[in-house]
């Protein structure tokens, strides 16, 4: 089935070669990445891979459903200040997924060549992306239901796993502190705060 350009399929790697790509995944760069997708949501289920996003500290990634998505975790309903922006590390996306092309599947917003591990990436860690400024929030983004399905429970078993955990192989989620805007290929840098 085709939603917006992407092949919604399923094809499942076994536990056995997701694992044999972890050395592949360590090697992502500790700074200075670089992102490889971008992808908008506009309604879900559907997925847009741009070339450009326009980053907003109220709204998220301009044109993409998270405000209207909501959260259980807000007394209101609303969607989650901590949630706004989701990444995956392309190095883990192309273990799971396989072609670029199935990336958006995984339902993040951007794939980087970083590594999201939570010893690198703490909570707290501002990115400096493009002109925007990202910062990790200690909000856990798991393998779910939907991820399962589409990648397979050994997908899930893999991410939600002790070095998946450890390594954030299903990626992080992050908040934006400075709108922007963001272009594939552009460098990921970590900014010291003080």
């Amino acid at each position: 089935m085709l939603r917006s350009g992407i092949l919604w399929g399923v094809e499942h790697v076994a536990l056995t070669r997701l694992e044999a790509g972890i050395d592949a995944i360590r090697g992502a760069p500790s700074d200075g990445g670089r992102v490889e997708l971008i992808v908008r949501r506009p309604q879900r289920d559907s997925r847009e891979v741009i070339s450009e996003a326009t980053l907003d500290a109220h709204t998220g990634l301009v044109g993409d459903s998270w405000p209207e998505r909501g959260s259980g975790a807000t007394a209101d309903g609303s969607a989650h200040p901590d949630t706004q922006i989701t990444l995956m590390n392309a190095r883990s996306a192309r273990v799971i997924a396989g072609d670029q092309e199935r990336w958006p599947l995984a339902g993040d917003q951007f794939y980087v060549d970083l590594d999201l591990s939570a010893a690198n990436l703490p909570p707290g860690t501002q990115l400096q992306v493009g002109s925007a400024v990202l910062e990790v929030t200690a909000v856990p983004h798991r393998g779910c239901g939907k991820f399962s399905q589409r990648f397979g429970v050994d997908a899930v078993k893999f991410v939600n796993s002790a070095v998946g955990r450890e390594l954030n192989l299903r990626g992080v989620n992050a908040r934006i502190v400075r709108g922007g805007t963001v272009r594939t290929g552009d460098r990921i840098d970590k900014r010291l705060v003080q």
